[in-house]
């Protein structure tokens, strides 16, 4: 690490939303909703997906996975900013910031090899329905989500390194609410094409290529949807495969919209609100799509809330019961 970074720079200011106060407290307010009904909806689907045994398959286990995913990549996006806007500080220490910036590459990362894990596991359920069972069985499923997260948080520690072994020459201004690579790079007075180099050499693995996989795999899967005879089964997979087309949407849109726009484009303004999409809205919204699109979550849920509900009501019984 330069030297430079370590004992000049030991702390970095953010700059967040002060250039709006009028809508400040309003940001406030609305990324701490998001990031309760995120941890709230999330914790539901990990909940559900492990206590439900009918849920207990290859598309949930995914899918808990993401959950796990979004809880912690708004957690280090969203939490320190709502903490510096109660305490009235908007600082982090170097080693923090380090340690938020490789947080939320590694989870944006490895959700975006996630989201085309996912897209190959309903090709193969929808195409190959009889060989599903073999080929994304138990192992396989665990080896395929542990390569995306090692690919993930691999690609997040390379980009890392390179960005926070530059010199800074003493800035620790950012024009951000979190240490967001791009915002950091604004910071460095050296020359960053090589970092800009190898930051685009992920980024065109990590997103348009898993889109142009789960792209052809959705065409081979809308072709087989529209061979199911029975309506009843072509409903069910077109509802299931929404749901997930929604979440890569949404998800790469922004992703896309961050990492691989025109250099000639320079908005930092733009890019804190696109942040914002990215890092509170996306995860909130991915269990509600799930939920409201899948018949099987909404009972398993349902049937959670109303065992939990029956817990409660039977010790309050006993309480009762003892206290006469």
């Amino acid at each position: 690490m330069d030297k430079t970074n370590a004992t000049v720079v030991s702390n970095f200011i953010f700059l967040g939303f002060t250039h709006y106060p009028q809508i400040e407290v309003i940001i406030f307010v609305l990324c701490l909703l998001m990031y309760l009904i995120t941890l709230l909806g999330n914790i539901i689907l990990i909940l559900v997906s492990v206590l439900d045994s009918h849920l207990h398959t290859p598309m949930y286990f995914f899918l808990s996975n993401l959950s796990c995913l979004d809880i912690w990549y708004t957690s280090s996006a969203l939490t320190p900013m709502l903490a510096n806007f109660i305490s009235g500080k908007n600082t982090i220490s170097f080693s923090g910031c380090a340690a938020q910036m490789y947080s939320s590459l590694a989870m944006g990362s490895t959700e975006c090899v996630l989201l085309s894990v996912m897209a190959y596991d309903r090709y193969v359920a929808i195409c190959n329905p009889l060989r599903y069972p073999i080929i994304m069985n138990k192992k396989i499923c665990v080896q395929i989500a542990a390569g995306s997260w090692v690919t993930g948080s691999f690609t997040a520690l390379v980009e890392t390194v390179s960005v926070l072994q530059l010199s800074l020459c003493g800035r620790s201004v950012i024009n951000h609410f979190t240490c967001e690579i791009l915002a950091i790079l604004k910071l460095v007075c050296v020359d960053t094409s090589k970092v800009q180099l190898i930051m685009l050499v992920i980024s065109v693995l990590l997103l348009p290529m898993p889109m142009l996989f789960i792209c052809i795999s959705y065409a081979f899967i809308l072709s087989s949807i529209l061979r199911i005879s029975s309506l009843d089964g072509r409903s069910k997979a077109f509802s299931t495969c929404a749901a997930h087309l929604s979440v890569v949407v949404l998800f790469y849109g922004t992703a896309l919209s961050m990492y691989l726009k025109l250099s000639t484009i320079d908005s930092q303004e733009v890019d804190k609100f696109i942040a914002l999409v990215y890092a509170g809205l996306t995860p909130m919204l991915n269990p509600i799509i799930y939920s409201l699109r899948n018949r099987e979550v909404k009972v398993a849920v349902k049937k959670l809330l109303v065992g939990t509900l029956f817990v409660l009501f039977q010790s309050l019984v006993a309480n009762d019961i003892y206290k006469y």
